[in-house]
């Protein structure tokens, strides 16, 4: 396997262990100094930051992370494997001026909103796109769901939203039967190109679910307890989940998700049709305040949804995922994806459920984050 395939694949690997939430090879290798009381900024946990100085430092790695996407590379691309506060690369060099470049134009011509982002040029490529794309091309994924807070030319200001969302809650079984799940047990694999790997998943209502991708090394896992959510990683100590990634896991984790939908987000605009798979789906925004919209897509035919589109709101951009639902079966007298496809613009992996067990008993202590390893004894 050549380096570039061993790097990707690793990546892959990697964000199919931390499910929709993570997803960047940087957030593995780099570790943090131990949190202290407060939040810290970027310049005071990590070493030799130059730019990014006063961002929460959470946000830090969702950061790089968009960085990455804009470019289409991985960390190693501007950073020293290892040892990431180096600044022997000079790719890194030249982010940080881009960075401030970057930040002064929308300051000076855009009264300081985030018009421009690093893929504003990029669009996926390690350079800059300076050549307008020929008619017709497929835009890439990196370039997709740049304004996803701007409406459709053709988006209804007065179109309800309600009788789509009450034919998804009737579509999967309705509330009631929702209600009647205590436990879900989910076991299947998660498939990147021609590798499967293990994976089980278990929730628990109302909120707690937990993922393990069984690698060869030991078990990747993607936990939320209800409240916050944690990463675990061979080798490595759990890490809670920053702020994004509890967004995307605490809805993963809602069992009752769509009786939930009018509880999550204050307002909804139902949006133009597209052609999903081969079915008309109607998109319906799903708005929060202060907080990036979410685009949610309902087969028209039978009511099901098929896709949703969530972002990161980062200090340089937004960030999406898109997850795809399909194969839809009963369980326990609800209907569920038994396959979902996680796409973002570092690649996409499906997951493949084969067996799912209802009302089964869970160990609440599965959800939990381990403590840390203890420090080791002064000499």
């Amino acid at each position: 396997m050549t380096n570039r395939k061993k790097s990707i694949f690793q990546s892959a690997l990697f964000t199919i262990g931390v499910m929709l939430f993570a997803g960047s090879l940087c957030s593995a290798q780099v570790q943090s100094s131990p949190a202290a009381t407060g939040p810290k900024t970027a310049e005071q946990q990590f070493k030799n930051i130059q730019v990014l100085k006063t961002i929460p430092a959470e946000q830090l790695f969702p950061s790089m992370q968009f960085i990455s996407g804009s470019l289409g590379v991985e960390c190693e691309f501007c950073h020293v494997e290892g040892a990431f506060d180096k600044d022997d690369k000079k790719p890194k060099l030249a982010a940080r001026k881009m960075i401030q470049m970057m930040m002064a134009i929308n300051k000076d011509n855009f009264e300081d909103h985030r018009e421009v982002t690093c893929n504003t040029c990029h669009r996926g490529s390690p350079h800059p796109m300076s050549i307008p794309a020929i008619a017709g091309a497929e835009p890439s994924p990196a370039t997709e769901h740049n304004h996803p807070d701007e409406h459709d030319e053709q988006a209804s200001a007065t179109q309800s939203a309600d009788p789509i969302l009450e034919k998804y809650l009737s579509a999967v079984g309705g509330a009631d039967a929702l209600k009647k799940i205590s436990s879900r047990a989910e076991k299947g694999t998660a498939s990147m190109g021609d590798r499967q790997i293990p994976i089980e998943i278990f929730t628990q209502a109302p909120d707690k679910r937990i993922s393990y991708l069984h690698l060869p090394g030991g078990d990747s896992i993607t936990a939320y307890d209800g409240a916050k959510g944690w990463l675990g990683n061979p080798g490595h100590p759990a890490r809670p989940m920053n702020l994004a990634e509890n967004e995307g896991a605490r809805m993963d984790a809602d069992l009752l998700f769509p009786a939930h939908l009018k509880e999550i987000f204050s307002s909804f605009k139902v949006g133009d049709s597209e052609k999903i798979d081969g079915h008309e789906a109607v998109l319906v925004r799903a708005l929060r305040e202060g907080k990036p919209p979410i685009k949610l897509y309902f087969d028209r035919q039978t009511g099901l949804l098929v896709r949703m589109v969530r972002y990161a709101d980062t200090p340089l951009g937004l960030l999406p995922t898109q997850v795809d639902y399909a194969d839809y079966r009963d369980s326990g007298g609800v209907k569920i994806p038994y396959r979902w496809t996680i796409g973002r613009p570092s690649g996409s992996f499906t997951i493949q459920v084969d067996q799912v067990d209802v009302n089964v008993p869970v160990d609440a202590a599965k959800f939990a984050q381990p403590a840390p390893p203890p420090k080791p004894a002064s000499p």
